[in-house]
């Protein structure tokens, strides 16, 4: 390891603290040698007086050079858990300097083993340096003299081991016949393609990639595109990846192994309908045994799903909900999906639930595989949402990619939202928007605590990325999207959301640039109204009363400790009142205003009136009634006039509340004792947990009560029971 920028003489660079000696591959010949001149302007006598110390420390590699082409190998060796590798990258230098500066962790290079070729020159740069930064993660590459602007190709050569840290470049066991046996996945995200290979390894450094790997023959490799062409040599074949469109380094995927898969065709790029699954249709083999769908007669996408040898049958629920949701994606962006093939694989060792891979989707076993006999229902409706999140990152992640860490909340609040709309569209009858508040319920618990954090927070170093994939920024983000949606309307935010996909497609954005198009789409407030809710943390509740025929409303920011916090918000307001058939949307921008309503004095008069604030739930903040519209709801509940997610809504809040000291405990347990007729099984289960959770901190808090809270409880579960 070089842990400074002093000169030595060519000797081997380890990149990690524990080289791998037995880890070796053949090095490229390298051509003659020589070293341009460049005249001295003051541009080049400054890049001249650059050092390595210049880019320690940093939070972003420097933006001298970025890749546009890389052309990948790599020859991993299954059975001793290391592979060897090359990269030959296409450069542009767009400023003077001495320095290129990449990523790499936990890789062997040697200095002998890097050059670099400016473009049409017939020379071949050697490094006068080569010195790791350990705690940066980069590599920095120095050369005696000023690179020429324009077009290079930056060769390195390089050995690492398949480690068992599940992330870079590493190996997961399964069994094939009783044998335990090894593959080689990837896992990249946030920031470890630099484990596999040195790059670039940032989001806004966008390019193309050509893979090709050195497997066993036996084996199944596969990649981000589809196989052009394999060269057997013995016991070991070559494979040729076709090259990709422009993609971030953390997408880039590689899996080695043996599998069985089931397969769908689309056409046109477009998924095509499929015809239904019936009993009679036999099935074509899979390389190793397995069944896949049959061809259809017309060219198209394959839509593939990989197991482990002999479960492939267990692929075929997560293949259908592939297939439907990349035609409804197709309409929703208004893009069809962009490669000619997309894979999901299941892994047996694998750290999150899945990851979105350009085109080969890696998941959790239990994330993709159902098996019709022995899995719970539960499981059929995880499989269909998570497959769902991973292929709308297909397009909001991938296609159009986040600019820096910071936006990750958008990528995967957006992703988490619309995997609920998918599963929506094709199992109405799970009523997941219903499920969706328990996701909503996890944040609010997480965001009302006084340590929370906002929803976008700035990412300085990619050591602090692991910290913001939490229930803010999945739950929180997905309820703040479903909120600004249902404001919007769902048409106009799916046509700006479609502009939005077509200006960025196969470049980066910030957050502020979907806001800028859903603002241009709506004519709405939007960045100014989503600031309030992205750069704070926290919620506000809303208090409401009733009076003369206006709502005056107050609005406060709410914290679990029951104290007073110092946030405000534009809080989008959805109304109605006694009836669902007309609602009311306006901003409440203040701490404390009045709104006359259309129809609200009409509506008071009746004597069912009721009014219903935050319809359906879809915004991200609390509502506390005063006692008169209160007592209106409970009533409203026990008729069962309100919407089951209203239903939900009402306890969820009142709870809350209560448990805050905002109101009374008595308050609370005539709410409940109102969902004696509950027929929602959400709901109801919420009613429940609920009721225990009051049994419970009764039971330490005031004993002497729990004789009267089990008789409320018996008076309250019994008819379920029965």
């Amino acid at each position: 390891i070089s842990p400074s920028p002093k000169k030595r003489k060519a000797k081997r660079f380890w990149l990690n603290s524990s080289p791998n000696p037995s880890a070796s591959s053949e090095r490229p010949t390298l051509p003659n040698l020589s070293f341009p001149h460049t005249p001295p302007t003051p541009a080049v006598t400054m890049a001249a007086e650059q050092s390595a110390e210049h880019f320690r420390g940093q939070a972003r590699l420097p933006g001298f050079a970025a890749p546009r082409r890389y052309d990948l190998r790599l020859t991993p060796d299954l059975a001793a858990c290391t592979f060897a590798g090359s990269v030959s990258v296409s450069v542009d230098v767009a400023a003077p300097t001495r320095f290129l500066v990449v990523n790499a962790a936990d890789l062997d290079v040697s200095p002998g083993d890097v050059h670099f070729a400016p473009k049409g020159s017939g020379q071949v740069l050697l490094p006068v340096e080569v010195t790791s930064a350990l705690e940066d993660e980069i590599l920095i590459i120095r050369f005696n003299e000023v690179l020429p602007l324009g077009e290079g190709t930056l060769v390195i050569a390089f050995q690492g081991t398949l480690n068992d840290k599940m992330k870079g470049f590493y190996r997961s066991v399964y069994e094939l016949n009783g044998e335990k046996k090894n593959m080689a996945v990837t896992q990249f995200e946030p920031a470890d393609a630099r484990r596999c290979f040195p790059c670039w390894d940032e989001p806004s450094f966008k390019a193309v990639f050509k893979i090709t790997l050195e497997v066993p023959c036996e084996t199944v490799a596969l990649s981000n595109m589809p196989v052009v062409e394999e060269k057997v040599n013995g016991p070991t074949k070559t494979v040729y990846f076709q090259e990709s469109p422009i993609m971030s380094t953390y997408l880039v995927a590689v899996i080695v192994g043996m599998f069985d898969y089931v397969e769908a065709f689309t056409a046109d790029g477009t998924v095509a309908p499929l015809p239904h699954y019936l009993p009679q249709v036999s099935l074509s083999l899979s390389p190793l045994g397995g069944s896949c769908w049959p061809h259809f007669p017309f060219a198209g996408t394959s839509v593939r799903v990989y197991t482990q040898v002999g479960k492939s049958a267990q692929g075929k629920f997560a293949l259908e909900v592939a297939v439907k949701t990349l035609i409804l994606f197709k309409e929703y962006f208004a893009v069809p999906y962009p490669l000619p093939k997309m894979d999901m694989i299941a892994i047996p060792d694998f750290a999150s639930g899945a990851m979105e891979n350009y085109g080969l989707v890696t998941y959790r076993e239990t994330a993709l595989l159902f098996d019709e006999r022995h899995s719970a229902a539960a499981n059929k409706q995880r499989v269909a949402v998570v497959v769902a999140h991973e292929l709308a990152h297909q397009w909001f992640g991938n296609l159009v990619t986040m600019e820096w860490w910071t936006h990750l909340w958008l990528n995967e609040g957006f992703a988490t939202w619309v995997s609920y709309l998918a599963a929506d569209r094709f199992f109405p009858e799970w009523n997941v928007w219903i499920q969706f508040l328990e996701e909503s319920t996890t944040g609010f618990r997480l965001d009302a605590l006084a340590g929370s954090h906002p929803i976008e927070v700035d990412v300085n170093h990619v050591d602090e990325i692991d910290e913001i994939f939490d229930a803010i920024s999945y739950r929180k983000g997905a309820a703040v999207i479903r909120m600004l949606q249902s404001y919007l309307g769902a048409e106009i935010f799916q046509k700006s959301l479609a502009a939005y996909i077509k200006r960025f497609a196969y470049s980066n954005a910030k957050t502020e640039d979907l806001w800028a198009a859903l603002e241009e789409g709506s004519g709405e407030p939007v960045k100014t109204l989503m600031h309030s809710w992205t750069k704070q943390q926290g919620y506000p509740v809303v208090s409401v009363k009733l009076k003369d025929g206006k709502l005056e409303l107050e609005q406060t920011q709410f914290l679990s400790s029951g104290s007073e916090g110092v946030g405000q918000w534009v809080v989008p307001i959805t109304l109605c009142c006694c009836s669902y058939s007309v609602q009311q949307k306006f901003l409440f921008r203040g701490k404390q205003d009045d709104f006359n309503l259309s129809g609200l004095v009409e509506c008071q008069k009746k004597d069912d009136f009721w009014i219903k604030l935050n319809v359906d739930q879809t915004g991200f903040y609390r509502v506390s009634y005063d006692e008169e519209l209160a007592s209106r709801l409970r009533h409203a509940v026990e008729t069962n006039i309100l919407s089951a997610a209203d239903r939900y809504g009402v306890l969820d809040d009142t709870y809350a509340l209560c448990m805050a000291g905002k109101q009374k405990l008595v308050t609370l347990l005539h709410l409940i004792a109102a969902y004696k007729n509950e027929t929602e099984y959400t709901v109801l289960a919420h009613a429940i947990n609920t009721s225990l959770s009051i049994y419970e901190m009764m039971a330490v808090a005031a004993p002497e009560e729990l004789v009267n809270m089990k008789k409320f409880l018996i008076d309250f579960l019994e008819p379920f029971a029965q």
